[in-house]
């Protein structure tokens, strides 16, 4: 059966629209949270500045930055820093259906792509003016073409081991295949680079890929090929990883994974509401039973394949690293979440030809029993019977799932086209079912904090020419990201701005000049991480201790202002004691 290129467009530019509407709904929500601002005020600065940041800090995230630049430079503003991780998003939805049509049928992509843009996962990192929908995006582009460049390559365009390669490079076919080959590779290999590039950690996309090439038991050129491409990606991470190594103060935060970490995640790229839970492991669970699991031949990629690596083994290889080494968090295995959809979509289709065989088998006894002399009717369709547009049928399909062929109608109407509407529809209930969490997750009140509320509490009360201190001196984030709040203020730790330093926040002045500087005030307003103003808190840098040695000793607390993940208090001098 050929393939109708129209179909496959439908299965794809339809998530894609989804992806895009759910994303863009609420996404100027009112305020960045701490990230989104460094993102914010670093693409901000000029390339040279970002160059010279790099070399100290936030390495990983370079190449983002410097993507960021042109966007921010264009229109610096919170829907700008957010339209490229929805654009992704958008993208990312589009590839997993892409990947769902080649391996299975245009209708397994069709829903694995809605099942995507449903997840409150998905929609949550569309939101979000960091990388990591950027590189779910990257990790889905490269899937899909590994699969194209395997089957390509294992198809035989120059045999399966190499043998003969010689006489194919004389013929102009042979030479045309080889090209095409060698560039299926390179487009896999720069695709991938660019990704890990973006976050050093999608590096484990290549395990998922070669456990997928061990799956289909490719042949050797296939590996071969691979491996090549996945050694040129090691290569050009290597001067990345050296930098970042040396950076890893900036994952002290991070904590040993613990009990509950693994069925946090699988709520994450399932969902989190029960109702949707339940009926999504289930039909993972029959894409992944057997004897439907193995390819049906040498060579050839299934859903499962493909998809249960990417699901199962960057995760798992991360959290088994952060059991000694902390680095786990969930958003830097957000690309691994395109497993999910694509297994419960193959689920869904295995169920429809189940059920459509049933169906057909009764039909077929009921025809024996009242037949008689005329016979059974033949279950088989017609060629060409029904023909016409229709999502739910396809070549071009892989393995076809090992599923059999298209079977003919039942009672009137076309079954594929009714079961393809039937999954969309229990599609959109798992989306309506999931619509609180989704719009609660567009309260800013979500995020770990609100740097525009900060600021806006900074306008309100502060006086042009009062003295301000950050308490640690990342708490400088809130005026760097907005500044109309603190127009006007000093501030009196400030040696050198964060730009010109080269630093993300700034650099400060040394704790006997900060002392001196206090000594001048009468007053002083403190905007501070309530970490910071607990007792348990001693900091290791002098600067930060004199500040707190300082304003305790010398300063008594006048008034004090909460706010989400920070607090503004003002100091008065504490009168002198007869």
């Amino acid at each position: 059966m050929v393939v109708k290129r129209p179909q496959v467009a439908v299965a794809v530019l339809v998530p894609v629209l989804v992806m895009f509407g759910i994303g863009l709904w609420g996404i100027d929500r009112g305020g960045m949270w701490r990230d989104e601002a460094v993102t914010f005020q670093v693409a901000r600065r000029s390339l040279p500045q970002i160059w010279q940041l790099l070399h100290s800090v936030d390495a990983v995230h370079g190449l983002y930055y410097l993507l960021m630049h042109p966007v921010l430079a264009l229109h610096p503003g919170e829907v700008a820093l957010r339209l490229p991780s929805l654009c992704a998003a958008a993208a990312t939805a589009g590839l997993v259906a892409a990947l769902g049509a080649r391996l299975a049928r245009p209708r397994v992509g069709l829903w694995a792509g809605l099942l995507y843009a449903v997840t409150p996962m998905a929609g949550h990192f569309a939101q979000e003016g960091r990388s990591y929908a950027l590189v779910a995006a990257g990790v889905a582009a490269s899937t899909l073409l590994l699969a194209r460049a395997a089957t390509t390559d294992a198809d035989g365009n120059g045999g399966g081991d190499g043998v003969g390669d010689g006489d194919l490079e004389d013929a102009p076919v042979g030479r045309l295949a080889r090209h095409a080959r060698v560039v299926g590779w390179c487009a896999y290999g720069g695709v991938v680079a660019v990704t890990v590039l973006l976050h050093e950690f999608a590096v484990l996309i290549l395990l998922a890929h070669a456990a997928t090439l061990a799956l289909a038991r490719m042949p050797r050129r296939v590996w071969r090929d691979w491996a090549r491409a996945a050694g040129a990606v090691l290569l050009v991470l290597l001067p990345l990883a050296l930098v970042s190594s040396g950076q890893a103060e900036q994952v002290a935060w991070l904590r040993p994974p613990g009990g509950g970490t693994v069925e946090r995640l699988l709520r994450s790229f399932t969902g989190p509401t029960q109702l949707v839970l339940g009926p999504y492991l289930l039909l993972i669970a029959l894409a992944l039973r057997h004897p439907f699991t193995p390819p049906a031949r040498r060579g050839e990629l299934s859903v499962p394949t493909v998809a249960l690596p990417l699901l199962l083994l960057p995760p798992a290889a991360l959290i088994a690293v952060s059991r000694h080494w902390p680095l786990y968090d969930d958003r830097y295995v957000l690309y691994a979440l395109a497993g999910a959809p694509l297994l419960a979509a193959a689920g869904a289709e295995r169920l429809v030809l189940a059920a459509r065989r049933v169906g057909l088998a009764r039909r077929e006894a009921d025809g024996l029993m009242r037949g008689g002399v005329r016979g059974a009717p033949d279950p088989a369709p017609r060629a060409g019977a029904g023909a016409g547009p229709d999502l739910g049928t396809g070549p071009d399909r892989g393995p076809d799932l090992g599923l059999g062929p298209e079977l003919g109608l039942v009672r009137g109407v076309r079954v594929p086209y009714a079961a393809t509407l039937a999954g969309v529809l229990a599609i959109t209930l798992a989306f309506v079912s999931q619509l609180p969490v989704l719009r609660e997750d567009r309260d800013p009140a979500r995020r770990p904090d609100n740097l525009a509320v900060v600021s806006a509490a900074a306008a309100q009360r502060m006086d042009p020419g009062d003295p301000v201190l950050f308490l640690p001196s990342l708490g400088r984030r809130s005026a760097l990201a907005y500044p109309k709040g603190f127009h006007g203020t000093r501030d009196i730790a400030l040696a050198e701005p964060a730009p010109v330093s080269g630093t993300l926040y700034g650099r400060e002045t040394g704790p006997d000049e900060l002392r001196r500087r206090l000594a001048g005030l009468d007053r002083v307003w403190v905007v501070a991480e309530p970490y910071a103003l607990k007792s348990a808190w001693y900091p290791s840098d002098p600067t930060e201790r004199v500040k707190l040695t300082v304003v305790g000793e010398e300063f008594v607390q006048r008034a004090e202002f909460v706010r989400k993940g920070s607090i503004l208090r003002l100091y008065v001098r504490r009168a002198p004691t007869m």
